[in-house]
């Protein structure tokens, strides 16, 4: 799968606003595409255009390639349940997401790649397979080894002040546990779900 290297915040100014709500993101300030051109570029404003903006930015956010996002979505589609819904409940649930949302990584990026070289146990097993899907109940804990990376320990200090209801972080045993089936309400996303399911009706 392709990963993107370039810029973060260049992805922010490319569909119009911060994903990921930094104070600090040019996109606050340029909110008109990167490049030479950006500021005086005139789009059309379709539907269909609507459809895949929210679509790259629930994909961006997620930092997903196209495939293994349609892959997630699909699955969405074969789950009981509003499709949105269900959608967005998968990519909360795979194990670079919770890492990130617990507070042990500060952006996705880094959570994926924390989980990529082994750092985390799920129930005690190693896993180190980004896109695992999380089930409730399971509890994912930090390698003892890991326990003093400054990247690990910078992070929890900041990154469980928004803590979603449906994760439970033990910080002092560097853990946390999903409780609960994530509920769109509680999903912190800056993406329409419902306007990206009828993208790919079409």
């Amino acid at each position: 799968m392709a990963r993107y290297t370039g810029p973060k915040h260049s992805i922010c100014r490319t569909v119009g606003e911060c994903l990921w709500g930094k104070p600090k993101c040019p996109a606050t300030k340029r909110g008109f595409p990167p490049g030479q051109h950006g500021a005086r570029a005139r789009r059309k404003s379709t539907e269909y255009r609507k459809q895949l903006l929210e679509k790259q930015k629930l994909r961006l956010f997620y930092g997903m390639g196209e495939r293994q996002f349609r892959n997630t979505f699909e699955k969405a589609l074969r789950a009981k349940g509003i499709t949105g819904d269900q959608f967005v409940q998968l990519l909360e649930r795979r194990l670079d997401s919770v890492i990130y949302r617990s507070g042990f990584a500060p952006t996705i990026w880094s959570a994926r790649q924390l989980v990529g070289h082994g750092h985390f146990l799920v129930n005690n097993r190693p896993v180190d397979v980004p896109s695992y899907t999380i089930e409730p109940g399971d509890k994912i804990t930090l390698r003892p080894k890991s326990r003093e990376m400054p990247l690990v320990v910078n992070s929890l200090k900041d990154g469980t002040a928004h803590l979603p209801p449906y994760l439970e972080v033990r910080s002092d045993e560097f853990s946390c546990q999903l409780v609960a089936l994530p509920r769109r309400e509680d999903i912190r996303v800056r993406a329409d779900a419902q306007m990206v399911v009828e993208f790919y009706s079409r």
